[in-house]
């Protein structure tokens, strides 16, 4: 679905932010990429929807090649690949239905949306959209009113009304305590897996990539140094993608799993810093 070969960013500074990646992200999978700070995972997502633009290399979504797009079929070609932002990018004097309904902007145009005349379809679908995130009670809402994870519940919902086929996540959970972490990690997999949508996450907890990806990528100086199932991230990986650490296996819960959990692929044990703190 989604191929990128030989993909490079350098900077104006000559800093290389990307070297040479190669990747293959077929449809319905959930890839985390993992990496430390500065790795180029954020750069890597944002080169995808060409936020920022590579220097050298090819990315293919289905048979649009994305580098050498502009214009009117760039932003055509978004409209297929939503993203969910860290600090979720809501407006917040805008209610939470006015938010979810701003995911049509590339559909409705601006007029429309400016006078709030969305279609009816679109209003139904966003209705929906909030009853699956669980926030139908909010919906008028002023986005400034929420807490944390509700923000990011109307992030996902803005994502998934524009239809993608291909979700970019930065960072869903830097913002958020353990448990709401782990309960958008579940819900965002649960939605990929209904819609059989493919997402690419850039997360820093290696215990939440475990459980809730089909396949981890780990970055290190802009280049991959991993690209495996869950159960292959081993303390030695751990040590190649973030440097010396002391590793250890044990398992924070900080809630039971659901059944919709428990059905992800996971590890028996996933590996967490020996501090407590998941990387």
């Amino acid at each position: 679905m989604l191929t990128l070969s030989q993909v490079n960013k350098r900077y104006p500074t000559g800093d290389r932010a990307l070297t040479d990646i190669e990747l293959t992200l077929p449809r319905g999978q959930v890839m985390a990429l993992i990496g430390p700070s500065g790795a180029g995972k954020s750069t890597l997502i944002r080169c995808v929807n060409r936020l920022v633009e590579p220097t050298s290399g090819s990315i293919r979504l289905e048979e649009t090649e994305l580098t050498r797009l502009s214009g009117n079929a760039l932003r055509r070609a978004r409209r297929a690949m939503a993203m969910i932002f860290q600090e979720y990018a809501l407006v917040d004097r805008l209610t939470v239905m006015e938010n979810v309904l701003s995911g049509r902007l590339g559909y409705v145009g601006f007029w429309r949306s400016f006078l709030r005349r969305y279609p009816a379809d679109d209003i139904a679908e966003a209705f929906r959209l909030l009853e699956r995130v669980g926030l139908p009670h909010a919906m008028d809402k002023r986005a400034d009113a929420l807490s944390g994870g509700q923000r990011q519940r109307v992030g996902i919902a803005r994502a998934l009304i524009q239809r993608p086929r291909l979700l970019l996540v930065d960072e869903p959970t830097a913002s958020l305590d353990p448990k709401t972490s782990r309960q958008i990690m579940r819900l965002i997999r649960e939605l990929c897996a209904e819609r059989k949508l493919a997402a690419i996450i850039n997360i820093h907890d290696v215990a939440l990539a475990q459980q809730f990806a089909d396949r981890i990528v780990g970055l290190r100086a802009g280049e991959i140094v991993f690209d495996g199932k869950p159960g292959e991230l081993d303390a030695d990986t751990l040590t190649t993608i973030y440097g010396e650490e002391e590793w250890d296996t044990r398992v924070q819960e900080e809630e039971a799993p659901s059944a919709a959990a428990s059905a992800a692929p996971a590890p028996a044990t996933p590996l967490t810093l020996a501090t407590g703190g998941a990387r």
